[in-house]
């Protein structure tokens, strides 16, 4: 009988199977791939690394691009495999068996509970309000009580889609006790256009997290930016292994960087989808459409799991939240094409209004 470590046999599995969809719409992932001019440059880039060498150079060039941006110094920069690996190995660092607490709001980024086991810290969930806003004060409340070592909140907000604002941020990392990390997990700021990163100077405490997945569409090479105190950014270093970055994303994520202007039609294009889809379905009788700042749009829908079905059959594929909690009968959907927009609506609009 092998004998794995305690806990492991309990922890829940983050489900990334996937079929092959007509339109895939279910992972708020970027349905274009880069831009040709981009393209162009990442191949004729490629074409030069030295796949013999460790990645060293190329960590330094885009961890000094990043802070050039943010007025940092490159001590402030940390990159990682997504902000998801960011954020796992924040949890492990402020994690751990002593009773150490980490504060998240629910429903929020469902892998916090995930890493919050797996830190085998305690998570502890402060409920958003009914219309999935954040209570500030009940927030600052409970980190307190609890006496946290870490808080993290999503902004905007996935699955919901909120956004919260700046004040807001700040009144939170003004207010907790100062021993404990905050964390802004801001996957969806440049869907937003709000971030907490001029706060950095003001509070040692806080720390951002960004992600090159959503607005930049590199998902497959999993790049991810973590900007803090040099401190910070020192001690969450020594949970990573050395060479823990490729260097075929590095350098990938280093141009988009560089040519990201090239991106912001794409960005405003998605935006504007947003909102027409937004105004679209709220037309349809018995959807609700949550306010969303990001490039999905979360509805509430008494059939949604027969209308996730249905969208299935045609090869459709949206994200269900079945009868998760506080996400019941909620569907997520990320905002693909125009053409895909309008062609699973049409399908959604077929379903809604034969059944209403």
């Amino acid at each position: 009988m092998l004998k794995y470590r305690t806990g492991l046999k309990d922890m829940p599995s983050y489900d990334v199977v996937e079929r092959d969809w007509q339109i895939k719409v279910n992972a708020n992932e970027c349905n274009m791939n880069l831009p040709p001019m981009v393209e162009d440059r990442v191949m004729g880039r490629l074409s030069r690394v030295a796949f013999n060498r460790y990645p060293n150079e190329e960590y330094d060039y885009l961890c000094e691009q990043i802070a050039d941006n943010h007025r940092l110094q490159k001590e402030n920069v940390l990159l990682g495999n997504g902000s998801s690996e960011i954020i796992e190995k924040l949890f492990f660092c402020f994690g751990g068996t002593k009773a150490k607490k980490i504060v998240y709001p629910v429903p929020s980024f469902s892998m916090y509970g995930i890493y919050a086991k797996a830190a085998q810290a305690q998570g502890i969930a402060v409920d958003l309000n009914e219309d999935y806003t954040l209570d500030k004060e009940k927030f600052v409340q409970m980190v307190n009580e609890e006496k946290a070592g870490l808080a993290v909140i999503c902004n905007p907000n996935n699955p919901t889609g909120t956004a919260y604002a700046l004040a807001d941020i700040e009144y939170i990392a003004a207010n907790i006790h100062k021993n404990c990390a905050l964390l802004i997990d801001e996957a969806y700021m440049e869907f937003y256009g709000q971030t907490a990163v001029g706060l950095l100077s003001k509070y040692p405490n806080l720390i951002v997290a960004r992600t090159f997945s959503k607005a930049y569409g590199l998902a497959s090479a999993r790049v991810g930016y973590m900007l803090a105190s040099k401190e910070i950014v020192e001690m969450i270093g020594k949970s990573y292994m050395p060479y823990h970055m490729n260097v075929l994303s590095l350098v990938t994520a280093d141009i988009v960087y560089q040519m990201r202007h090239e991106y912001v039609p794409r960005i405003q294009m998605m935006i504007a989808e947003r909102k027409r889809m937004t105004t679209l379905l709220d037309k349809l009788p018995g959807v609700t459409v949550y306010p969303s700042e990001t490039n999905f749009i979360l509805i509430k829908y008494a059939k949604a799991e027969e209308l996730n079905q249905y969208l299935e059959e045609k090869g459709i594929g949206v994200r269900s939240f079945g009868k998760a909690p506080r996400l019941e009968n909620c569907l997520r959907i990320s905002m693909g094409l125009r053409e895909e927009n309008d062609t699973w609506y049409n399908e959604m609009k077929a379903f809604v209004e034969g059944r209403a």
